[in-house]
């Protein structure tokens, strides 16, 4: 499975397409909220299709550790499937389409990193810095 993760101010799937609205950014001002979304792409193979697939995405630290505001850590998860219809040519790939918004974040200074688990593996990552306005 390929599992591609853009960083953006707002994204939506419509029709299984993904919209996104200031994509591919690296970098936040510090201890001011914002608004992020990831806008994800997860490829699924023929043979893949018609299961249950896991997905969970958590945001950490450059050192490692889970992000937490108030008691919670920051993340989503959640389990999607995708069909394939009859006569499909084997080895054929779907693409699945996915949006995770995140509203009102505000993070110290430092270097954090997005990570996207399929079925308790790790598939992508997308990095990026809070700093100092």
């Amino acid at each position: 499975m390929e599992v591609t993760l853009l960083l953006c101010d707002a994204a939506e799937n419509v029709g299984g397409k993904l919209y996104i609205l200031g994509g591919g950014w690296s970098q936040v001002t510090a201890d001011a909220p914002f608004n992020m979304a990831l806008a994800v792409l997860v490829a699924v193979p023929w043979d893949r299709t018609n299961h249950g697939i896991q997905v969970a995405a958590k945001l950490m630290t450059e050192d490692g550790e889970p992000v937490v505001i108030g008691e919670d850590p920051v993340g989503a998860t959640g389990t999607f499937e995708i069909g394939r219809p009859p006569g499909t040519k084997p080895g054929t790939q779907f693409n699945a389409p996915l949006v995770l918004r995140f509203n009102g974040v505000a993070l110290a200074a430092g270097g954090y990193r997005w990570e996207f688990d399929v079925d308790g593996t790790q598939m992508a990552t997308a990095p990026f810095r809070a700093i100092q306005g």
